[in-house]
């Protein structure tokens, strides 16, 4: 038929026409830098934001348990233990900051090899750390501690033993946070949101036997919920191992080639981690001591139950909510800049903080309306507890709009390179601008829980405003992330 087209017309035979060129394809989600942004954050922020809640209502079932079973010195042992546990913790988990800021170039770039061969030095060296330094020191360090905060005698006999067990056995859940950042950082936000899902439901089988005890099992009480972390968290480790040895998830460990540490990549991962760190130490520092705040106060223990119980567990929704979304908006803005869209990074931020004052508000409607009620839930029933966290709830509802924005902030600051922003923004908001508050009031009058109260709303005021200056100076746009090729 075509030859007698040809001669009908008289055209010469053409010839065929050259095939498309191969479309290039990428393990990674090119929506992120190429979609429109809403989508791409919110696509990046529910899994993180679903994930952090779920982690918080473990939480809160933990204290509950505590709470009902041993009382409320159960629960600010827990709550003492915790701030001292992140306190160390944090620092170790900078390194995966660092992590992040050079997977999501990576992904953002298209560079398969170079994601694969940060999250294993990452993993090197957050297992050196864990096992070789949080281990031994925090085993140890624990007791002198729990004098640092001034935590009560009944409160430290609960407290000691669920330290020591968190510090020891930490190693899963750096695993998991390491897991969950790379992956996140690389576009794939669902992986992390199942795996923590499947920690957080092992978490609470675990606890509630432990905890309570059943069948031949004894109750261990305070302890249990320590064991039960320690549990889930580790066998969730194993698994990811697994996986990362394996290959199929969107990154993976490197195969061939050296395994030794690579010392140029970890320089890198320090350089950008090691300001975080200090950062999220200069936060609990300055939450450890105003702990010592607390446990000057006339009735300390009934303050620390009700700061363990409304701060460190309720307030968790909106910061661990809020925390999601700086993981989400540090991603897509990493992404954008590795891949030369400088402008849309700028307008994740954004984009994020709308989704965070949302939540942010249908959760302070609870926290001001119905503070006696969420305390019930921990059995805080004794008056001088209940009056302290109802203060403390009402304060914490205008809280949470400055600090989920001042966190969507500081995430599109970390996923660019500048984390050396959040920790100048840190110390002064979190540690100089509230503990001095507290010293001065202490010195001139007498130091009341209202006080400390009103005190961390001005921190988190004063990091929301010092967050977004920072950001919108542009100091990122200039800053360069990259590591060496290898030699082969």
């Amino acid at each position: 038929m075509a030859d007698e087209i040809q001669a009908i017309t008289g055209d010469e035979p053409s010839e065929p026409a050259a095939p498309p060129p191969p479309k290039v394809t990428s393990r990674y989600d090119r929506s992120i830098v190429e979609g429109p942004l809403g989508p791409a954050v919110w696509k990046n922020a529910w899994p993180a934001v679903l994930t952090s809640a779920i982690g918080g209502f473990q939480g809160i079932i933990d204290h509950a348990l505590v709470g009902n079973l041993v009382g409320f010195k159960g629960n600010a042992a827990i709550g003492v233990s915790i701030q001292l546990w992140i306190a160390v913790i944090v620092f170790i988990s900078s390194i995966f900051i660092g992590m992040s800021v050079l997977v999501a170039r990576f992904a953002g770039a298209g560079d398969e090899e170079k994601v694969n061969r940060t999250v294993y030095q990452a993993f090197l060296t957050a297992i050196f750390m864990s096992f070789g330094i949080l281990a031994p020191v925090g085993y140890f360090a624990a007791p002198y501690l729990l004098d640092l905060v001034n935590a009560a005698p009944e409160v430290k006999a609960e407290a000691l033993p669920f330290l020591r067990i968190m510090y020891v056995f930490s190693g899963g859940m750096l695993i998991f946070f390491m897991l969950g950042g790379a992956l996140r950082s690389a576009g794939d936000a669902r992986t992390p949101m199942v795996l923590g899902i499947a920690m957080t439901v092992l978490n609470l089988i675990f606890n509630i036997i432990l905890i309570r005890g059943l069948g031949p099992i004894p109750a261990f009480g305070t302890v249990g919920s320590a064991m039960g972390t320690s549990i889930a968290s580790g066998l969730v480790a194993l698994f990811a191992l697994w996986r990362l040895w394996k290959g199929g998830w969107v990154v993976s460990f490197p195969r061939g080639g050296s395994y030794a540490p690579d010392w140029s990549i970890i320089r890198k991962l320090f350089k950008f981690g090691l300001p975080a760190g200090i950062q999220g130490i200069a936060m609990n520092v300055g939450g450890v001591l105003m702990l010592a705040f607390i446990g000057s106060l006339a009735e300390s223990a009934a303050a620390q139950a009700a700061f363990a119980v409304s701060y460190n567990q309720l307030f968790s929704l909106i910061t661990w909510t809020s925390v999601g979304l700086m993981g989400a908006t540090a991603a897509v803005a990493g992404q954008n800049i590795g891949a030369g869209h400088p402008e849309r990074a700028n307008a994740v931020v954004n984009v994020a903080a709308k989704f965070g004052i949302i939540g942010a508000a249908f959760l302070g409607f609870f926290f001001f309306f119905f503070p006696a009620q969420l305390l019930g839930i921990f059995n805080m029933t004794d008056p001088a507890v209940v009056s302290v966290g109802t203060d403390l709830l009402r304060i914490l509802s205008v809280s949470g709009f400055f600090i989920t924005v001042a966190l969507t902030y500081t995430g599109g600051l970390q996923g660019t390179g500048d984390t050396k922003g959040p920790l100048y923004i840190s110390i002064v908001s979190q540690v100089i601008v509230p503990l001095s508050i507290c010293f001065v009031i202490q010195q001139v009058g007498t130091l009341q829980p209202m006080h400390i109260w009103l005190a961390i709303l001005a921190g988190h005021i004063t990091r929301c405003v010092m967050s977004i200056i920072r950001f919108r100076q542009g100091k990122w746009r200039s800053i360069v992330v990259n590591i060496e090729p290898t030699d082969a």
